[in-house]
């Protein structure tokens, strides 16, 4: 269960996901990431113990969902949730500020961009 600092919601919504990695985990997800190996191989790196927490921080929040583990695999996938793709487009205007406002970063992909919180979040991944 999350404690709020305040009843700002700004300061409500950092007290979920304002962490470093949080918002990356969303990101992925938002481009396609769906396993634990998925987000592992990411850019910046997660170490495995920061990861689990994180994951578990965010299902906590209901932002994410974790389907069932398939037969023969110990992980399961995540999906985001319909308050989870609800922030989409906070990670899009992020994004382009920083595109913008900082030298030399990657643009993110037009996949990222073409997101809308409603093709997402209807329910968990399907067990494959």
């Amino acid at each position: 269960m999350v404690e709020f600092r305040s009843q700002c919601p700004i300061a409500s919504t950092l007290d979920i996901v304002g962490d470093k990695w949080s918002l990356l985990i969303l990101r992925s997800m938002v481009v396609g990431a769906t396993s634990y190996s998925d987000f592992l191989a990411s850019a910046e790196k997660i170490s495995t113990n920061i990861l689990a927490e994180r994951l578990r921080r965010l299902e906590d929040a209901g932002l994410i969902a974790r389907a069932t583990a398939r037969q023969g695999s110990i992980r399961g996938a995540y999906a985001l949730t319909p308050r989870g793709a609800a922030l989409i487009p906070a990670l899009q205007e992020l994004a382009r500020w920083g595109e913008a406002n900082i030298p030399d970063r990657w643009e993110a992909p037009e996949r990222f961009y073409a997101a809308r919180p409603e093709d997402f979040g209807e329910a968990a991944p399907a067990d494959g």
